[in-house]
């Protein structure tokens, strides 16, 4: 199945009346505004500091660290560009594990006593450069997200993946073929790897991170830990025991980290794994038929939403001081066209079974939904790169109709690392840059190749891995 690229929409009147067709009610500006009235460059005032506009630079994996999880000179480019971007919130600007046994691949960053003083060279280097382009630096608030890659940690060079799985899951048991109890995590374990995301973020500190991203989304640890409802013992069942591991963390940053802010990456709803079809096209189809129970934020079916746990989670946040929220939905792994739409799939996922719009806005309506529920958190929406030239347009009424207080942009800034700077001062934006989601940011790091834009920027264009890439897409 085909569906209409975003790219042929010239006007405001072709792109409505697509949303039209597909019965979307997505807000949408016809002209974006600049200068000190401008929506998008609005400051806001965070317990984590002041940010100085409503763009936010979302975390990656680069797959481009070394064996011993430290920075490289690839890393540090994208760092670098982040300072260029303009964008006031960074929210981690990178995945970076707490341990070994939770990289999510074998050259993932790592937050090791042997590695603090690189990790905080990076947020040293973006500081610098967005001091040299935009001066002021008093509203830039630079975040480190952490986190443990759980049932999809894959942190050594091997051909299997090396879960710790926080229960037995039907549907991804099966799907990563997982037979045994081994991959399971005890409790004991777990209060372990709490005092192990306590250690990595008292380091965070040391680093100079104003605050850290305690990561509950896309299908890792602490995502799954939230669908624990059958799990046994301290850590599952009732909504207390499925929250203790965020709350034991938070209570063991505020003794050992005073004055380290905190916030959390959500997956907000999921929806059943997905995997290709046997139909023309190889379109996505749900992996398994009937009731789906593991979806935190659904309702049931697999296939719909139910805001109720979401937004006691969000409250618990607001209990605990906590006022930094960057939504998201789903995994990368198992539904990417429900977190990441895109027109084409990665070598490892499938031709989406919707048109990327309505994913797009599904993220941008429950992220509203969520927002008007708990109006005191400062919510970062996510989902925006797939929109391309109306990426500006659809945030900036987002922003000015509350349903997001700031626009987190992920794979667009490694196409267009200075979007932001554009849509605020006026320029036109680049169509040579803007992300055209062909998902070669995903297609490479699937096959073990560092990630980046290979269509679109010229540096990754000219490295041989870009060879080693084209021959897997030949092969797809």
């Amino acid at each position: 199945m085909s569906y209409p690229r975003i790219s042929t929409f010239k006007t405001h009147e072709q792109f409505q009346q697509r949303l039209q067709q597909l019965q979307l009610d997505l807000p949408v500006d016809e002209t974006v505004a600049t200068g000190d009235s401008a929506p998008l460059g609005q400051s806001l005032v965070s317990r984590a500091g002041l940010i100085g506009n409503r763009f936010c630079i979302l975390p990656m994996e680069g797959w481009d660290g070394t064996k011993d999880g430290k920075p490289t000179e690839l890393t540090r480019r994208r760092w670098v560009n982040f300072g260029l971007s303009g964008a006031k919130l960074i929210w981690g600007g990178e995945a970076v594990a707490v341990r070994h046994d939770g990289r999510a691949n074998p050259n993932q960053l790592l937050l090791t006593e042997d590695n603090l003083a690189d990790i905080a060279a990076l947020r040293e280097e973006l500081i610098r450069t967005h001091e040299e382009r935009f001066s002021q630096i008093d509203d830039l608030c630079v975040g480190l997200q952490l986190t443990h890659s759980g049932r999809f940690a894959r942190p050594n060079k091997k051909a299997k993946a090396e879960p710790r799985t926080a229960y037995r899951h039907a549907v991804l048991d099966k799907k990563l073929g997982l037979t045994t109890d081994d991959e399971l995590l005890s409790d004991d374990e777990l209060k372990q790897l709490i005092d192990d995301f306590i250690a990595a973020c008292v380091r965070a500190q040391r680093a100079g991170f104003s605050w850290v991203d305690v990561k509950h989304c896309h299908g890792y640890l602490g995502h799954e830990m939230l669908s624990g409802y059958d799990r046994p013992g301290e850590f599952g069942g009732s909504f207390e025991n499925r929250t203790r591991f965020l709350r034991d963390i938070v209570s063991g940053i505020r003794a050992s980290a005073p004055g380290l802010e905190i916030g959390v990456r959500l997956s907000i709803f999921d929806f059943t794994p997905y995997e290709p079809g046997d139909n023309e096209g190889r379109t996505g189809v749900p992996s398994a038929s009937g009731p789906y129970p593991y979806a935190f934020g659904g309702d049931g079916t697999g296939q719909g939403i139910n805001l109720d746990e979401p937004s006691a989670f969000v409250q618990l946040l607001s209990d605990l001081d906590i006022d930094l929220l960057c939504t998201t939905c789903g995994s990368p792994y198992y539904n990417p066209h429900i977190q990441r739409p895109a027109i084409f799939p990665p070598s490892d996922g499938y031709q989406p079974p919707e048109d990327p719009l309505v994913g797009v806005h599904r993220q941008i309506d429950a992220t509203a939904r969520l927002k008007a529920m708990h109006p005191e958190m400062i919510v970062v929406g996510t989902g925006y790169s797939y929109l391309q030239e109306w990426l500006p347009h659809v945030g900036q009424a987002v922003v000015a109709a509350g349903g997001a207080d700031s626009i987190g942009l992920g794979r667009m800034v490694l196409s267009y690392p200075d979007l932001p700077a554009d849509i605020l001062s006026g320029q036109t934006m680049v169509r040579k840059k803007i992300c055209r989601t062909f998902s070669d940011c995903t297609t490479a790091p699937r096959n073990g190749i560092v990630s980046g834009c290979y269509p679109l920027d010229p540096h990754y264009k000219q490295m041989p891995e870009r060879e080693q890439l084209l021959a897997v897409k030949a092969d797809m």
